[in-house]
C-alpha cells in the first residue's frame, strides 16, 4: 500500500470549523485544529477556515505524522494536530504504516476517544 493513498472514512461528518484547519490533521473537540495531546473528533478530509469541514470520526485516513512512527505505535496529537507516537495523551488512532519523518501521509485506523 503506498502511504497515505486510500481513505476509508466510513462515518464522515460536516461542522464548522472554528480557525485554519488542515488536511489530514486531527480535530478537537472545540472544533480546531487539535493541539498536543488532545482528545478529538477525528481528521480533517479538506483543509476549511471557520467553514463548514469534512472530518472523518471512524474508519481509516490518511494522517499527517508529526515525527518517525512506527508501523502499529499507537497514536496521540502533538500541537500541530499532526499524528505523533503516544507518550501519555489520549489515544486517537493506530499506525497502519510507518512514518520515516514529520510531514508523512500515513494510514492510519481512527480510534473515538
Amino acid at each position: 500500500m503506498a502511504k497515505g493513498a486510500v481513505n476509508l472514512g466510513v462515518c464522515p461528518i460536516t461542522l464548522v470549523v472554528v480557525g485554519a484547519v488542515l488536511s489530514h490533521r486531527f480535530v478537537g473537540t472545540d472544533f480546531a485544529q487539535a493541539g498536543a495531546a488532545e482528545n478529538v473528533l477525528g481528521v480533517a478530509a479538506y483543509d476549511g477556515t471557520d467553514e463548514a469541514t469534512t472530518i472523518d470520526t471512524l474508519g481509516v485516513v490518511s494522517v499527517e505524522a508529526g515525527a518517525a512512527v512506527a508501523a502499529g505505535a499507537l497514536i496521540e496529537t502533538d500541537a500541530s494536530g499532526r499524528g505523533i507516537t503516544r507518550t501519555a495523551g489520549p489515544i486517537v488512532a493506530r499506525a497502519l504504516e510507518a512514518a520515516g519523518a514529520a510531514g508523512d501521509l500515513i494510514q492510519c485506523i481512527l480510534i473515538p476517544n
